[in-house]
C-alpha cells in the first residue's frame, strides 16, 4: 500500500529537493519548478480540446520533457553532477532541434511573428496563449536562478523559449 501524500514535513514553509535538501517554500528554485509544472497542466488542458492526435501526442512528449526539466531544476546546486550522472532524462539539444523543426513547419504554412496578438478568438486558441503565457512565466522565474546560485544549462533556456515561440504560432493558427 502506498504511503500519503500528506508528510507534514512542509507545514513549516519548507519543502524538500531531488537529493533531500530543505528550501523555504518560496525558494527561487521552487518557484520555477512551480511555474513549470503551471506550463505542464497548461498543456494538458489543450489536449482535450485537439481533433488532431499527431499534435495530442506531440503535447505529450512536451510534458515530458517538462518533467525532465522540472526534475533538473529541483536539484541543488551541489547536487548537480550527481544528477547529470543519473539515469533521469533530461532536455537535449535534440529537443530544442525539435521544437525548431515545429516552428519551421507552421512558418512554412505561412504563420508568422507578426507583432501581439489579441487572443481570444477560439477556444483552443486561448488555450495555446494561455500556455504560452506561462510558459514566459517559467521563463522569467528559470532566468532568476543564476542570480541566486543555480547554474542552468543552455538548453534549458533554449528549450523554454522555443516552447513559447511554438505556442505562439499554434495559437495563431488555431485562430484561422
Amino acid at each position: 500500500m502506498a504511503g500519503s501524500i500528506v508528510t507534514r514535513t512542509g507545514d513549516e514553509g519548507t519543502t524538500g529537493l531531488l537529493y533531500g535538501q530543505r528550501v523555504p517554500k518560496d525558494h527561487p528554485q521552487i518557484e520555477a519548478v512551480g511555474a513549470f509544472d503551471e506550463l505542464n497542466v497548461a498543456l494538458g488542458a489543450i489536449k482535450p480540446l485537439l481533433v488532431d492526435s499527431d499534435l495530442r501526442a506531440f503535447i505529450t512528449g512536451l510534458q515530458h520533457n517538462l518533467v525532465a526539466l522540472m526534475g533538473e531544476l529541483a536539484c541543488a546546486e551541489s547536487d548537480r553532477a550527481r544528477y547529470a550522472d543519473s539515469n533521469f532524462s533530461k532536455i537535449t539539444g535534440a529537443d530544442v532541434t525539435k521544437l525548431d523543426e515545429a516552428v519551421g513547419v507552421l512558418e512554412a504554412h505561412g504563420l508568422k511573428f507578426d507583432g501581439w496578438a489579441t487572443p481570444g478568438a477560439t477556444a483552443l486558441g486561448s488555450a495555446f496563449d494561455t500556455a504560452r503565457v506561462t510558459a514566459r512565466r517559467a521563463e522569467r522565474r528559470l532566468h532568476a536562478l543564476p542570480a541566486h546560485g543555480r547554474t542552468v544549462r543552455p538548453e534549458l533556456s533554449q528549450f523554454t523559449n522555443r516552447l513559447a515561440d511554438l505556442l505562439w504560432l499554434l495559437a495563431r493558427q488555431a485562430e484561422q
